[in-house]
């Protein structure tokens, strides 16, 4: 019992996040969630080094999934933030031009039509046949 006072209390722990999160869920800081990494620590509770109660091993995963409930949490705000950014960015009759910049001329946005690239002679018939067939 050593072993788990000294993993779990200790600031320094492998496991003394996973723990907090599991019994003082308020006492965990948006700091302590993003430390964790819970691969790793579910690695360890599922691997552990020394043998550990299946009641200590339940606790700690209630702990992985309260930090992964938090991490969701923090990304769907994220996620909220950014997008209404970006609507509030591109919403419709919010544009900061002039009236009269508002439709472009036609020669703005239309290619001009030279097709003079285009009237170069081709080879006579003959002469490629000559190179296809290799015919002198």
């Amino acid at each position: 019992m050593l072993f788990y006072t000294q993993l779990f209390t200790s600031k320094r722990g492998s496991l003394a996040k996973i723990w907090l999160a599991a019994h003082w869920e308020r006492k965990l800081t948006k700091a302590h969630v993003f430390e964790c990494n819970l691969e790793a620590t579910i690695r360890d509770i599922i691997s552990p080094k020394m043998k550990m109660g299946l009641r200590t091993s339940g606790h700690l995963l209630l702990g992985v999934v309260r930090i992964y409930s938090r991490k969701a949490k923090y990304l769907l705000i994220d996620c909220n933030d950014a997008l209404l950014k970006i609507k509030l960015a591109f919403r419709p009759g919010q544009t900061d031009l002039p009236e009269e910049g508002l439709e472009a001329t036609v020669t703005a946005i239309t290619l001009s039509e030279d097709f003079s690239a285009f009237d170069t002679q081709l080879p006579s018939l003959r002469y490629s046949c000559l190179l296809l067939f290799n015919i002198n």
